[in-house]
């Protein structure tokens, strides 16, 4: 009787699940724009039901994998925002599943299991709200090390299978975090394997690899995808840009503790468990508590790396919410003194943060520039075009007169609906060919003026760049 009660609760909690990550998303990704990113798939998802592929017909240093997931979204949902938006809102809500199902899978709490899930839900893709490659990149990585912690747990033959697949989508979204990611499982695998003699998983990952890559190349074959414009715009020319922004980095208080402070206040727990177990037992690297650690801790700092690195607006804020829920594990499973006063300080630290970087990256849309915007000077997008019908439009640029904004872009719309001649367009505004219907070019998914999307003048690169155009 007992059991079939959790049965139809999980269920319940399942459904909630399904539903709020969905809607959040949903919901955050019609709060206003940044150009750049905010329509980074938009037209490139849509080309390629036209035919178009990246490396072949336009310059991609990053996300081709969304493309081709955007593709699928808009050939059977329609090619419109809601559709686009959904693909984030759907990845938002598998995120959150598989979370939930780690969690329950270690015994958590079905009601803890459901907060920290919520609260994983609300500061995962809501932060973007539209498909952005540091996001899938992110989340493939996540989703590759929930397999790997289950592969060393449960040892089935799916999860190594899974883990390279889930790895190589993550590369081919974003090359960082994805490369620190892949580094950091490589060297738990090596520890993992010499300590507990156990290399059953590599026969099993590296078929699932050999196949993967096989049909990689296969397709870009058949499509027209030329190896080596493959590996000169996804391995050498960003590898370029990546040792400048080495050089130029400089490491400040703020830039690696100051802005990740809950995420190391959530860390510590963990940290100061297992730290105890490695003093106290000697053979505790037996134990796969202790590669568990070591897999969660190097993901932690791979993802900080990259932000530390990259410099842009922080969006790794959903691990709070799994480093305090693996903290609660390890206090549950590794048997220390139950306390719920120490159980509820947990829950209670965890909402104050989400709520607090909730209010930050969605209610105020920091991530894409929108933190001084007034919402209420939005305009309706679908004056555009009613493939935007949903979307409230207000951008940094144009953050008091949307209505501006929009008159001139409906003005381009109506040039280029009415120009006959073949063209080729640079914009940031990257969904002119998919509201016209129409194939207009461009040589590269976006137009920063830093060289950071395609090669300027003085990169070894830009004959390359040249000749694709």
């Amino acid at each position: 009787m007992k059991n079939n009660i959790l049965i139809h609760k999980e269920k319940i909690v399942i459904f909630f699940i399904f539903l709020f990550s969905l809607l959040i998303n949903q919901y955050y990704g019609n709060k206003g724009i940044f150009p750049i990113d905010s329509f980074a798939h938009f037209d490139t998802g849509y080309k390629i039901l036209l035919g178009e592929h990246p490396f072949k017909d336009y310059w991609a240093v990053s996300g081709p994998v969304i493309d081709y997931f955007q593709a699928i979204f808009f050939y059977f949902f329609g090619i419109n925002w809601q559709s686009y938006i959904f693909h984030a809102s759907i990845f938002n809500f598998i995120l959150s599943l598989s979370t939930y199902l780690v969690l329950r899978e270690f015994k958590l709490d079905l009601y803890y299991s459901f907060f920290y899930t919520i609260f994983f839900s609300i500061l995962a893709y809501p932060s973007s709200g539209t498909p952005f490659p540091d996001h899938h990149s992110a989340f493939f990585s996540l989703l590759a090390i929930y397999c790997l912690i289950l592969g060393i747990k449960n040892e089935k033959n799916w999860h190594w299978i899974m883990l390279p697949i889930l790895l190589v989508f993550s590369f081919l979204s974003k090359q960082v975090p994805a490369t620190y990611v892949i580094i950091s499982v490589f060297l738990v695998l090596v520890i993992f394997s010499t300590l507990k003699n156990k290399y059953y998983w590599f026969k099993y990952s590296f078929l699932s690899f050999f196949l993967l890559i096989s049909f990689i190349l296969i397709f870009g074959k058949i499509v027209g995808i030329n190896l080596s414009s493959f590996l000169e715009q996804y391995f050498f020319y960003p590898q370029s840009i990546g040792s400048e922004r080495i050089k130029d980095l400089v490491f400040t208080f703020r830039g690696i503790f100051g802005n990740f402070k809950f995420i190391y206040i959530a860390l510590l727990p963990l940290f100061f468990i297992n730290l105890k177990k490695i003093i106290l037992e000697k053979k505790y690297y037996k134990d796969n508590f202790f590669y568990y650690f070591l897999v969660i801790i190097l993901f932690t700092f791979s993802l900080i790396w990259h932000q530390v690195l990259t410099k842009n607006q922080t969006f790794i804020f959903f691990l709070i919410p799994i480093l305090f829920a693996f903290s609660h594990i390890y206090f549950n499973l590794l048997k220390i003194k139950k306390s719920k006063f120490f159980y509820l300080f947990l829950i209670s630290v965890c909402f104050f943060a989400t709520i607090k970087y909730h209010i930050r990256f969605n209610e105020n849309r920091k991530f894409h520039e929108l933190n001084s915007v007034d919402f209420e000077l939005s305009a309706k997008a679908n004056e555009i075009d009613r493939k935007f019908l949903g979307l409230k439009w207000i951008t940094p640029d144009y953050k008091i007169n949307s209505n501006t904004e929009i008159e001139l872009v409906k003005d381009i719309k109506f040039h280029l609906k009415n120009d006959d001649r073949k063209i080729m367009l640079l914009t940031n505004y990257s969904f002119f060919s998919a509201i016209l219907d129409k194939k207009i070019y461009s040589p590269s998914r976006w137009y920063p003026s830093d060289g950071s999307a395609y090669p300027l003048k003085d990169n070894k690169f830009y004959n390359s760049y040249k000749n694709l155009i």
